[in-house]
Parts: C-alpha cells; sequence; structure tokens
C-alpha cells in the first residue's frame, strides 16, 4: 500500500482510483446504486471546468438557458436511431400524484427532442439563425455498470444545441465547439487529447456524424472526453424545424449538439495522479497554494501567524486560490500528506527559521521529494509564487503528453502485430470504417476505434485496413476504453 492506504496504479488502477477519490475527497457513494454524491472538494473542481467552458461559450455567442427533466416518451420516438440508441439506458415515469400518466415520461438522457420541440416553436425565419443555446443539467443513463465520475447514472454536464441556415455552417459550429473542448482541456486540464471523427458505429444515435476529443488515461486505457455531433436535419425534420430563406422559401434547418460531463473530473484524476493521490493543474485547482504554519511553542506560533496573515492576503489579492490549514492537534507530516493527497500544486511552509530569514519553502507536487522543494524570499513572493504555479501547469502537461506519446504506435504490418499492441497500448493503423472489422476488434481485443485523428499522419496517402486488408483512406486510433 502506498500513502494513506491507497493501493498503487501498478497493482490494480482501478481500485487505486476509487482509494483516490474517495480519499481525497471528491466523491462518495450513493444509496441509490449507480449514483454519486460529489463533494464540495469534488464540486469545486467541477465548477472549474464549468467556469472555464462557459466563458468559451459565451465568447463564440452562446447563451445559457435551461429545459425539463422529464420528456415525453413520444418525443424520443419521433427520430427513429435516437430512440433505438438510448432505449437500454432510459428511466421512465409511470406514476405522478398517485395515478398512472397518460402517456409516460422520460428522466432526460439528453435533450436534443425537447430544445428541437422548442426551437420548431422560436425559429420562423433566416433571420433567427443562427440559433445558439447551451444548458448546464443533470442527466440519467441507466447504466449497468458505474464509476465514480466516470460513468454513473446521473450526471451533470453541459449540452449546447443549435440551429442553422446551412450545413456548412453547422459542420463549422461542430467544430468550432469540438475546438472549444481540446482548448479547455489542452490549456486548463493540462490534458493533451486527440481531435477526430468518430466511426460510424461509434457515433451518437441520430447524428451524421460526431466528433470527440480522446486523452490517454496513466492505464494507458482511453477516455472520451467530450463530444460534438453534426446533426444534419435529422432532427430538424423529426421536430419539424424550419425556417423562410432569404427567397421566402420554407427550409428545413441544420442543427448541431455538443456535450461534457463531470467525467472530465474523472479524466484528470486519471492523467495525472500518482500513488501519492491526485495531482492536480493549477489552473483548475480548487486550492493552488495551501499555507502549513510550522510552531512548536505559543511564542513560535504568534510570530509564524503574523507573518502567515501577511503573505495570504498578498495571494488571494493576485487572485491567486489560498488556503491556510491552521488545524490544531494535527502534526506538519499529517498536513502535508493530507493535501499531496488532494493534489494542491504548492504548499508553502512557514516556520520561525523562515520568518527570521524573511523566507518561505515552497513544495510542488508535480515533483517528488527533495527535487520539489525550495527556499524562496518573501520580497516578490506574489512572483515567485505565480511563475513557479506556471511551471507546475506546463510540466503536468509535458509530462502526459510524453505519457501518451510513449504508448502510441503506428501499426501497419500484421493484424497479429496489431492485437499485440492493443493488449497494453493505442494502435494507429489504416482503418476501412466497416462494421464488420470494427466488431472483430471488439471480439479478439476488446478494443474499439476511438477516433479518426483530425491530422491524419500521412495526408493524401491510402493505405489497407488493419483488419481486412481492404483500401481505407484515414488511420485511426484503436484502444481499450472506458
Amino acid at each position: 500500500m502506498s500513502q494513506q492506504g491507497v493501493t498503487p496504479q501498478s497493482e490494480d488502477f482501478s481500485r487505486w482510483y476509487t482509494d483516490v477519490v474517495q480519499k481525497a475527497d471528491l466523491a462518495d457513494y450513493s444509496p441509490v446504486r449507480g449514483c454519486m454524491i460529489i463533494k464540495p472538494y469534488g464540486y469545486e473542481l467541477w465548477e472549474a471546468v464549468k467556469g472555464g467552458l462557459d466563458s468559451r461559450f459565451k465568447a463564440t455567442g452562446h447563451r445559457n438557458a435551461y429545459f425539463p427533466l422529464f420528456i415525453p416518451e413520444s418525443f424520443l420516438k419521433k427520430e427513429a436511431e435516437h430512440v433505438e440508441g438510448f432505449s437500454p439506458e432510459l428511466a421512465v415515469v409511470t406514476i405522478g400524484g398517485g395515478k398512472e400518466l397518460e402517456e409516460p415520461l422520460v428522466v432526460r438522457p439528453t435533450s436534443e427532442t425537447i430544445i428541437g420541440w422548442a426551437f420548431q416553436k422560436w425559429i420562423q425565419s433566416h433571420r433567427d439563425l443562427p440559433l445558439l443555446i447551451n444548458q448546464w443539467a443533470n442527466v440519467v443513463r441507466w447504466e449497468l455498470r458505474t464509476r465514480l465520475f466516470l460513468r454513473t447514472m446521473e450526471f451533470l454536464w453541459q449540452e449546447g444545441h443549435t440551429a442553422h441556415a446551412t450545413h456548412e455552417d453547422a459542420l463549422e459550429e461542430t467544430m468550432r465547439m469540438l475546438g472549444v473542448y481540446a482548448d479547455f482541456a489542452i490549456n486548463e486540464a493540462a490534458i493533451p487529447v486527440i481531435q477526430g471523427r468518430k466511426s460510424q458505429q461509434e457515433r451518437f444515435a441520430g447524428a451524421l456524424a460526431s466528433y470527440s476529443i480522446e486523452a490517454m488515461m496513466r492505464d494507458r486505457k482511453a477516455l472520451q472526453s467530450g463530444t460534438s455531433h453534426d446533426l444534419g436535419q435529422n432532427f430538424a425534420r423529426a421536430f419539424d424545424i424550419q425556417f423562410t430563406d432569404e427567397n421566402n422559401e420554407l427550409q428545413h434547418c441544420w442543427t448541431t449538439s455538443w456535450g461534457l460531463s463531470t467525467r472530465m473530473v474523472g479524466a484528470i484524476v486519471m492523467t495525472h495522479g500518482d500513488d501519492q493521490g491526485l495531482r492536480l493543474p493549477p489552473n483548475v485547482a480548487p486550492i493552488q497554494v495551501v499555507i502549513v504554519p510550522i510552531a512548536r511553542k505559543a511564542e513560535e506560533l504568534a510570530v509564524v501567524t503574523g507573518a502567515v496573515n501577511r503573505l495570504a492576503p498578498l495571494l488571494r489579492e493576485a487572485g491567486i486560490r489560498v488556503h491556510v490549514d491552521d488545524r490544531e492537534n494535527l502534526s506538519p507530516g499529517f498536513k502535508y500528506n493530507d493535501w499531496e493527497m488532494r493534489g494542491v500544486p504548492l504548499r508553502m511552509e512557514i516556520g520561525p527559521k523562515d520568518v527570521a530569514k524573511n523566507s518561505v519553502a515552497l513544495a510542488r507536487r508535480d515533483v517528488p521529494g527533495r527535487e520539489g522543494k525550495s527556499f524562496v524570499p518573501q520580497d516578490g513572493l506574489v512572483n515567485t509564487v505565480r511563475e513557479m504555479l506556471d511551471t507546475i501547469q506546463a510540466n503536468l502537461f509535458q509530462q502526459a503528453a510524453d505519457f501518451r506519446d510513449s504508448h502510441l504506435h503506428e501499426v501497419t504490418g500484421s493484424y497479429d502485430e496489431f492485437l499485440d499492441v492493443l493488449e497494453d497500448e493505442w494502435a494507429l493503423s489504416w482503418f476501412c470504417g466497416s462494421a464488420e472489422c470494427e466488431q472483430k476488434v471488439k471480439e479478439d481485443a476488446s478494443a474499439v476505434s476511438r477516433c479518426f485523428p483530425l491530422e491524419q499522419p500521412h495526408p493524401g496517402q491510402a493505405g489497407k485496413c488493419i483488419i481486412c486488408g481492404g483500401d481505407a483512406d484515414e488511420m485511426a486510433y484503436f484502444a481499450k476504453a472506458y
């Protein structure tokens, strides 16, 4: 066992993940199977995700709204592929107020249908387009195998829904929002993601095409961390979302939807965590700096507290998220371990000797042991801390990128070689995209295609599908996945 009874990653990564999520106070189990309670520290991490995305959505012209949790069952049946794709996961209400309902109500698994119904009322003219809506909400999908943050029956997310006059505009929106997700993942969550198009088998039910950001976790499994869908006119036709164009002719809209959920919290945990617990990128960490006062005697405590009370406000005024750990009857060592588990990027220690030297000790969470510890002057501390947080942010991203890249393999040889790589790594191979080939990989390797990357390694070239040997125009990533 490693710190505080956490199972080492090398021993059982799944158990490590559950240990860390609980011991770092992110979440707990609910009395309802498959649901979770998000604790304050975990919710603050989600709020950082939410805030980073919400500002990006608004900067690209989207406005927030809210739609009902309950959806008439008949709405889902209007788009045949959509209802077929979601049927196994639906929670349905048949009794309300002690009486059987005339029409069952589905608990929202996603909101394309109810929002399509609203769009049909709101859109009449090309002047009403584009209509750019986002909602922050909870959804329910009746999952059989659940795991905290990664896959729960109820989860929090945002779902964007937009309507456009042309397919070109809708596709541009689809790709723009995929880029927004990638920008957040890379620059805030420090997760190196691959942007790509899902295979037809893996696309969203009812979409023309689905795009995703794919991330590699520390156990080398893939995690789909955000999706953006080109819905074509499927939902517009199902819900009669029409507009009169500039020639006064009636046309169906082209729509999109895109979503990212509390799964991103799990992605942050599994991309950066180690056997000591979380390692949080400073840009999303609820606490960026924890200050631990160190004093054995009352007179020392008075001196140290004076320094802490002077330095902490300076950091806060500079916009740095600071917490002072002044808990009594706990040793400094216990506090160090506790904050390491919680992944706080920077620990500041202040003792009487530090006060006398006008210095503080800084310990970086991203660099273990003595290598990550330094003594710096109190003068200019704000700039020192800012620079160190920027360094930690960049280093966590680089560590994750180096790890990912060391486990990506371009495989163009035999199918057996392809299967060998998929035992524990990611394979990038020519893929014809057929359902038969996709199914064969699932059966032979318990792996799936993750995406056709937007940045193809050999643009303009073609090859032979690694599975069937047929012609293939694109390469795709394959991996075992959550």
